[in-house]
């Protein structure tokens, strides 16, 4: 498995909390029970999904920072778990170059959101790109 499709998981994953607001196990073990996914991937998978999870609110902080005129609450679900999962790894994977994380998110947003959410998330990452580098 790529590193893109492990992204993918935990993208998905993340979407899912964003709705019941508590770690899924099950879920994260029906993913990670895949015979495709590679030792690597799931420690992936496990380390951004309750990274996202135990930095929540740091990470909500962060991107509404960033944006003019949007409560968290407000911006589309699979907009937020992009966001979510792109700041965690600016902030906390630093082996993970930023632009990459920026420009795999943007096509997790083009396969699961809307025509416009690219734009949107792409300017919201600019500004926490921003905030990390400084």
């Amino acid at each position: 498995m790529s590193r893109r499709i492990a992204r993918d998981s935990a993208y998905k994953l993340i979407f899912e909390y964003l709705f019941r607001k508590e770690r899924d196990g099950f879920t994260l073990d029906i993913v990670c029970a895949d015979s495709n996914i590679t030792q690597a991937d799931k420690n992936y998978i496990q380390t951004v999904y309750d990274g996202v999870i135990d930095h929540f609110d740091e990470l909500v902080e962060l991107i509404s920072s960033c944006t003019t005129g949007f409560n968290p609450e407000r911006i589309f679900r699979p907009d937020l778990a992009a966001l979510l999962l792109a700041a965690y790894e600016m902030k906390y994977m630093d082996d993970i170059p930023m632009p990459v994380s920026v420009s795999e998110v943007l096509e997790l947003v083009k396969s699961y959101s809307t025509e416009k959410s690219a734009a949107f998330v792409n300017g919201v990452l600019a500004g926490v790109y921003k905030k990390l580098e400084a």
